[in-house]
């Protein structure tokens, strides 16, 4: 049986197929073009969802989706996902009228953090945690090769911890999260509210490489706020490994700077944590996805039909 993954990001729809060792057959992506409502996001998910299936010859196969966000338990619709136009109208039951499968839907950074758990950085790992620190900051907790979602479903959603209540607004609602500091867009807005300048996280980087006086004193606050951000992550859940994603994983300076950091702010006389750069790369979303359907087909105790 083939699995087959979705992952829909704020600006590109990834799609894949996968075989029955968790090989990837076929990758594909679109836009999203999210600018142009949620029925036009559904119309290219559907696109491309076709796409796949031809591929993959129309045989028996599964379907796992990423979304950012979560579902609601109140209302079966998702919450909580920056791609605004989301939330309270896309649930499983939308899905699967509009594919004709069943579809097993689960937040993004959980599908990121279950690829590297089992295929990738973190395998062989009894407690992983995944961050991605892209455009937005999420995270997901594996334990023993399964999801933690939590009791509602919060389960990783350390970008959303707010560290200055009289911070940056976040689109959550509240102000001084995590994700409003240390994400890439978090960077971008910060560094053009202090120094009038639109520049991007590349740029920035070259910048501060180059010793330029601002972005070195704006990039020391970055490395300050990431290490005490992912020490409290640490001081909480004290995981076996931190596996990085995201744009911002690319940061060589994470792994040196922003880990003396993490050091620095522990509640512990040492750090032995491996903090890690992803294996899969910017793929682990959509092949986590493609695994939801592996790991429910192998499970007799899930009442989901897989085609």
């Amino acid at each position: 049986m083939l699995h087959l993954g979705i992952d829909l990001g704020g600006t590109k729809i990834e799609g894949a197929v996968l075989d029955e060792t968790g090989q990837i057959l076929f990758r594909k992506r679109i836009d999203t073009e999210q600018d142009q409502g949620y029925e036009h996001i559904l119309s290219q998910i559907k696109k491309l969802y076709g796409i796949l299936e031809k591929e993959s010859g129309g045989g028996r196969h599964t379907l796992g989706v990423g979304t950012p966000g979560t579902v609601s338990r109140v209302t079966g619709k998702l919450k909580n996902s920056n791609t605004l136009c989301l939330n309270n109208r896309l649930g499983v039951n939308d899905l699967e009228i509009l594919l004709e499968i069943p579809v097993l839907l689960e937040n993004d950074a959980n599908c990121f953090a279950l690829a590297e758990a089992m295929n990738g950085a973190g395998a062989g790992k009894k407690v992983v945690f995944g961050v991605i620190m892209g455009t937005g900051c999420g995270g997901g907790l594996i334990v023993n090769g399964q999801i933690h979602r939590g009791l509602q479903g919060l389960g990783g959603e350390w970008g959303h911890m707010s560290i200055d209540p009289s911070g940056p607004q976040c689109y959550c609602g509240s102000r001084g999260c995590v994700e409003t500091y240390i994400s890439g867009g978090g960077l971008e807005r910060a560094f053009f509210e202090s120094f009038s300048e639109r520049v991007t996280v590349k740029v920035l980087m070259e910048r501060y490489r180059e010793a330029y006086e601002p972005a070195r004193t704006f990039m020391a606050k970055f490395f300050s706020l990431f290490g005490r951000s992912l020490a409290n992550l640490i001081n909480i859940l004290d995981p076996d490994v931190v596996v990085m994603g995201g744009g911002l994983s690319n940061i060589d300076e994470i792994y040196s700077t922003g880990v003396s950091e993490v050091r620095r702010n522990i509640f512990s006389d040492e750090l032995i944590t491996p903090i890690v750069k992803n294996k899969l790369g910017d793929s682990a979303g959509v092949i986590g996805a493609a695994l939801l359907g592996k790991k429910t087909n192998n499970r007799s105790d899930h009442g989901t039909q897989i085609l």
